[in-house]
Parts: C-alpha cells; structure tokens; sequence
C-alpha cells in the first residue's frame, strides 16, 4: 500500500525524479523545504548538506545526535554542522528511524565486506556531485541514510536490514540557513539498503512555502 502525500503548499523551485544509483545535489534557501520521496519504497538515499557560503561548516553526524541524544532522526530532529549550528529541520517524516551512523557504501568497504564491489557506489556519487561545487573528496563525510534500517542490539551490534519504507514514504526538511544539498540514491545490491527488487528512483523537490 503506498503512503498519502500531503500536498505542497508554496512555489516549487525544482522538482527532480534522481534515476536509481544516480547523485543530485541543488541549493536549498533558507527557510524553503527539501522533500525527498521514496518513490518505490524501501530506497536508501545517502544525504550530506553543506553551509553554502562556506563549505567548510557541513553536516557533521556526532553533534546531530549528541544533542537529541538519539541515534535517529525522524520528525523535528535537527541535522546539526560541525559548529553545532542547525542546518536543516525535518518538518514531515513519514517513515521515521533514519539513520546517522552507517555512512555511505564505497567500493573499498564493499570488497572488505563482501569480496565484490557494486558498479557504482555512493562515495563515488557525492565525489562526482561535490565536484560541480568545485569541493573534494575530503568533503565527503559520514552522512545520514534516509529511509536505511540499521537496528543496534544491546551488545552494540548493528546490521542493515530490510527498510520499513513504502512507496510514497517521505521526509520534507526546512533549511535552516543556506545549505548545498548533496544525495546519493544509494547503488547498493549486496545488502538490504536498497530492497529486494534492487535500486529504484527517488523524487526530490525544494519549494518556497507559501
């Protein structure tokens, strides 16, 4: 069954159906909403986001979850920078449980884990995406994965499992000061990250609220 999808309300600035494995990136102003919809259902999307007018603050996993004290983001969590700063809010979630911690599939980690690598991978995405903003591969940091089940048991045992997300799940994020925003639809076939039927397209679209 696929989820309802609350209406926009407010001018769309872009709206762009990402193909499966692909990178998207666009500058999001603050105070307009980022909504990044899981088409299909259960798709990764790997996110970073950037300061716009300096790069060098970014998105930066432990301060977003050592304030909430939750390794988690779902509705009202706050993507926090490398100065503590609020980047982005998440004003709508469908799905919840996103996760901060397991960072992005590359072709290295992929051989160590698996003995084979995917034709694509996410560090390769954001490399190829953040060069157009003329950043480096040193930006590419540990990101959050939208839509990714990663439980953790008591012993600290964490693993990536089948999402919970249905077609149409989604999540709408308010930039909370100019921010790059940096995606992956996630590549991957060798775990669950992209579902059983394998990697499938995303919609993202940044609008103006009325």
């Amino acid at each position: 069954m696929s989820v309802s999808e609350t209406p926009l309300s407010g001018t769309i600035v872009s709206d762009h159906v990402v193909p499966a494995r692909a990178p998207w990136s666009a500058v999001v102003r603050c105070g307009d909403m980022l909504r990044l919809i899981d088409l299909e259902g259960q798709q990764a999307i790997d996110f970073l986001c950037f300061n716009a007018a300096d790069p060098s603050e970014r998105y930066h996993a432990p301060n977003t979850i050592k304030v909430p004290c939750n390794i988690y983001l779902s509705k009202g969590s706050i993507l926090r920078s490398v100065e503590a700063n609020p980047m982005m809010t998440i004003v709508e979630d469908t799905c919840g449980r996103h996760d901060t911690i397991f960072g992005c599939c590359s072709f290295a980690v992929d051989r160590v884990r698996y003995g084979t690598a995917n034709d694509e991978c996410c560090q390769r995405n954001f490399e190829r995406e953040l060069d157009r903003h003329g950043l480096g591969p040193e930006h590419v940091v540990p990101n959050v994965n939208f839509f990714m089940s990663v439980p953790v048991s008591e012993d600290g045992t964490a693993q990536i499992t089948d999402s919970r997300s249905k077609p149409g799940d989604y999540v709408t994020l308010r930039a909370d000061m100019d921010v790059l925003c940096v995606l992956s639809n996630c590549p991957q076939e060798l775990n669950p990250a992209s579902g059983s039927n394998g990697p499938t397209p995303i919609r993202a679209t940044v609008f103006r609220p009325d």
